[in-house]
């Protein structure tokens, strides 16, 4: 079925457009991508084609403990020098073409493919890093020094999927009802500040880490400096990528607990902090003042996943629309309601979180029992 043209807004510039969905089974029972495309298809009106995608976990099972590069390719040098770069750094288990299918709006396709890789164990001992680093330096290296490369996936028994073009669009050209997922997200965009390209399409990713967005971040120079100061590189012209960075930061590296790394994006205002109580008001004064500058400003409404939660947060004044729902073992959350509905007609309760309060599901304990993987095997 071939998209409509959307001409919502007659090509004027919609401060509200962008489609978010994503579906936590929390007992971790995978399906295909059918529903998070269903859900998409509904948010449609949200997006004008220049960008969609997805990411899915639990759908390489065959290659859980192995880090999964999926990289998009704009010429055949870039393919050799980046093949040069992960063959001095890697074992590789596994390569392949991404695998599509030719849909008539999908134009222009750079050459995609995928990795399934460790890391080599004499270069991981002379590097001196752990290997969540070893692995951020090798993604970084390849998208800063690699003209013509872009890793936009980089997690274990995960993968990102975008493009440019509607999201129902972009799910048929990569086949996504051919892959079982228990976590699924969706983003649907309508950029207003950045420029439409295929690396510049949600979601963005940072080895476990997928977020999708919508809104703008205006204080995305103020987030790439600080994050600049640890060694990340922004290099997807899209405000968006801060936040896989700075939640790569706050909770991996500094061990922060999400729920805490997600106030301080969205911290409390100084009003609210002054009239805490005294200890609560110390606690947000001195957090405000160390983590100041990782502090997300603009309006926005965000879903990010990392293979065990599934979080929604919105601004502290909530000028995008996000809406969350349970059905059983099932979590929904949405840029509508009418996109959860699409899927599970009638929730057992859906709402509306408030500004600034993040909406978070876990899998239950032992869901992903016989699973291996870093990260998995800790849910």
């Amino acid at each position: 079925m071939s998209t409509p043209r959307n001409d919502w807004g007659h090509g004027t510039r919609n401060i509200s457009g962008c489609g978010l969905a994503g579906i936590l089974n929390t007992n971790g029972r995978r399906t295909n991508g059918e529903a998070i495309m269903g859900a998409m298809s509904v948010l449609h009106e949200r997006g004008n084609g220049l960008g969609a995608g997805y990411a899915a976990y639990g759908i390489y099972p065959e290659f859980a403990d192995d880090y999964a590069l999926h990289v998009m390719y704009y010429t055949s040098e870039s393919k050799d020098a980046t093949e040069e770069l992960i063959a001095q750094h890697f074992d590789v288990t596994a390569n392949e073409p991404i695998p599509t299918r030719p849909v008539e709006t999908i134009t222009y396709p750079p050459l995609l493919w995928r990795y399934f890789i460790q890391p080599n164990r004499r270069a991981l001992v002379e590097s001196q890093r752990e290997e969540p680093e070893f692995v951020i330096d090798a993604v970084m290296h390849i998208n800063v020094d690699v003209k013509g490369a872009y890793v936009f996936s980089s997690g274990k028994n995960m993968g990102a999927f975008k493009a440019v073009g509607f999201a129902e669009d972009v799910g048929r050209f990569y086949r996504l009802e051919e892959y079982q997922a228990y976590l699924w997200i969706g983003h649907g965009r309508f950029p207003t500040n950045t420029p439409g390209w295929w690396a510049g399409a949600h979601p963005f990713t940072l080895l476990d880490w997928a977020v999708v967005h919508n809104g703008e971040i205006s204080s995305y120079g103020i987030n790439k400096r600080y994050l600049e100061q640890f060694g990340y590189r922004c290099t997807m012209r899209t405000d968006t990528e801060v936040i896989a960075y700075l939640l790569d930061l706050l909770v991996r590296r500094h061990g922060l607990p999400l729920e805490l790394a997600c106030h301080i994006l969205a911290a409390p205002f100084w009003k609210d902090i002054e009239a805490m109580p005294e200890a609560e008001g110390v606690l947000w004064t001195h957090l405000r003042q160390v983590y100041g500058s990782a502090m997300v400003n603009g309006p926005f409404a965000i879903v990010f996943v990392d293979g065990r939660e599934i979080v929604g947060l919105n601004d502290r004044l909530k000028l995008r629309p996000l809406v969350a729902a349970r059905s059983g073992e099932e979590f929904y959350i949405a840029s509508e309601e009418a996109a959860i509905r699409e899927i599970c007609e009638e929730p057992e309760s859906v709402w509306s979180p408030r500004g600034g309060e993040p909406v978070m599901a876990r899998l239950a304990p032992g869901a992903l029992a016989g699973v291996t993987g870093a990260r998995l095997a800790a849910a």
